[in-house]
């Protein structure tokens, strides 16, 4: 076909980030353009060994994934005892800039590209591309109201809101434009918790470039909808030129496959086949989180004594050094015999789909809190880092689809929530997410704000690939 678009998508090399790029290749093969997607070659291994993702793309002869040298994985970062998520981003980051950097020049440079789609994080994949003249549109995996809180780093640091006290943890963030009356210090991003100046003057530098450079790019993509997100969307559209959002991207597929880099365990289904309707709390902390021994115990005896059903994933990494071999006490392995169910990894979108299910203790990940969204599952927010702790606050105060844990990992606070979830502010809550739920889905029909986005979107690349960019 002539002037087929060629698009070149390279994400992070993590879950959470190939999920919804490789959902955003698929869209694309519908659109007839051509994509090559970078991975990793351990990514890749993984992806192959778990999921249909090759038989997924087999219709679609324009497709291919292209392999680069691995980085080290989050597992094997963690198994060296280290849990810094953003020292492993950074040096994630610095390693492909060294080993990556060659396989993207070549790719850019003799494969006819129309545009690259490069992750957020990976800075020197957009220097590449201005370079050789091609267009790079920037692809967020957070939320919008995340990122805005991220283009605001640099003036709370420089008015003196970053870094704050201890004690200070629940005072108002005035300096976040269109959150200061709900944004607490506790709920800025976890690389906010810094205690000296001298780093803070690093995040400083480090945001204020992420900012030029996303008004630099061509636009931005982010993966959500205007009925959830349309006031922070309109102030990250004063920053950058071009915002689509055309989220939930999973429901734009008729069919979702899995593109996990674990085995998934499908024999959790049939135990929830024989609950009774949103009786039970699907509890999934998502690919990175790690827990300390103490916090898994008192999340476990939480569940226990809420007296509720409970299905929760433990990654085999899920708790930080050795600590998961140490023996777990009887009680908690009687109380899971009765009530619970353990898997290591578990088919997330068909979990939060069955009727049994009835609320979500969730990390606040952005791909985890879209896909409650989209089923209409109430969430019980436990976040972890980054982004987490912003979107966990609007989920419970400005959504008001869920309830906030943060900051808080005490048994008895665990089972009280979770009743709450399942029973006491149950009405409530499904009646918020369900308008939720029903917004999601018009955004993605015929007409809605995320189909019309992702076309002009299409529309927009397909122009690049025969008059250039703007």
């Amino acid at each position: 076909m002539d002037n087929q678009p060629h698009v070149l998508i390279f994400p992070l090399p993590a879950q959470g980030h190939i999920t919804p790029m490789l959902n955003l290749a698929q869209l694309f093969c519908q659109a007839n353009f051509q994509v090559t997607f970078l991975i990793t070659s351990h990514s890749l291994e993984r992806l192959t060994l778990y999921t249909d993702t090759k038989t997924r793309f087999a219709g679609y002869s324009g497709f291919r994934l292209e392999p680069i040298p691995n980085v080290l994985s989050w597992k094997q970062w963690t198994g060296s005892h280290n849990d810094d998520v953003m020292q492993w981003i950074t040096e994630s980051v610095l390693g492909l800039a060294v080993d990556a950097k060659p396989v993207l020049e070549r790719l850019l440079k003799g494969c006819d590209v129309s545009c690259l789609i490069v992750d957020g994080y990976l800075r020197f994949a957009y220097d590449c591309a201005n370079e050789i003249g091609i267009p790079a549109i920037s692809f967020r995996c957070p939320s919008a109201c995340s990122v805005w809180t991220y283009f605001c780093v640099p003036n709370l640091v420089q008015l003196g809101e970053v870094p704050f006290q201890d004690e200070d943890m629940d005072k108002l963030v005035q300096n976040v434009p269109g959150m200061n009356t709900f944004l607490r210090n506790r709920d800025l991003p976890s690389f906010c918790r810094v205690k000296d100046k001298t780093t803070c003057l690093g995040l400083e530098q480090a945001f204020a470039a992420e900012i030029e450079r996303s008004s630099q790019a061509y636009g931005l993509i982010l993966n959500t909808f205007e009925d959830l997100e349309g006031p922070v969307l309109s102030l990250l559209r004063s920053k950058c030129p071009r915002v689509y959002s055309i989220g939930p991207q999973h429901s734009h597929l008729k069919h979702n496959s899995s593109s996990s880099l674990q085995e998934v365990d499908q024999c959790c289904l049939s135990w929830l086949d024989k609950k009774p309707m949103e009786s039970v709390i699907y509890v999934g902390f998502g690919s990175s989180t790690i827990l300390k021994r103490d916090q898994m115990i008192e999340i476990w005896e939480g569940l226990v004594q809420s007296n509720k059903y409970f299905l929760w994933v433990i990654r085999s990494d899920l708790v930080n050094g050795g600590e998961n071999d140490l023996p777990t006490p009887v009680g908690l392995l009687e109380g899971t015999n009765a009530r619970g169910c353990i898997v290591s990894w578990a088919p997330q979108e068909a979990v939060l789909a069955h009727p049994a299910v009835g609320g979500f203790l969730t990390h606040s990940g952005w791909n985890s809190t879209l896909e409650s969204i989209s089923a209409g599952v109430p969430m019980l927010c436990w976040p972890y880092f980054t982004d987490q702790q912003v979107n966990s606050r609007y989920v419970g105060e400005v959504w008001k689809i869920g309830l906030d844990m943060k900051d808080q990992c005490d048994r008895n606070v665990v089972a009280e929530m979770v009743n709450d979830v399942l029973d006491g502010k149950k009405n409530e809550l499904k009646e918020s997410m369900a308008r939720m739920s029903e917004a999601a889905k018009r955004s993605v029909t015929q007409g809605g704000s995320s189909y019309c986005n992702l076309d002009r979107l299409i529309h927009d690349i397909k122009m690049m690939s025969t008059k250039g960019a703007d």
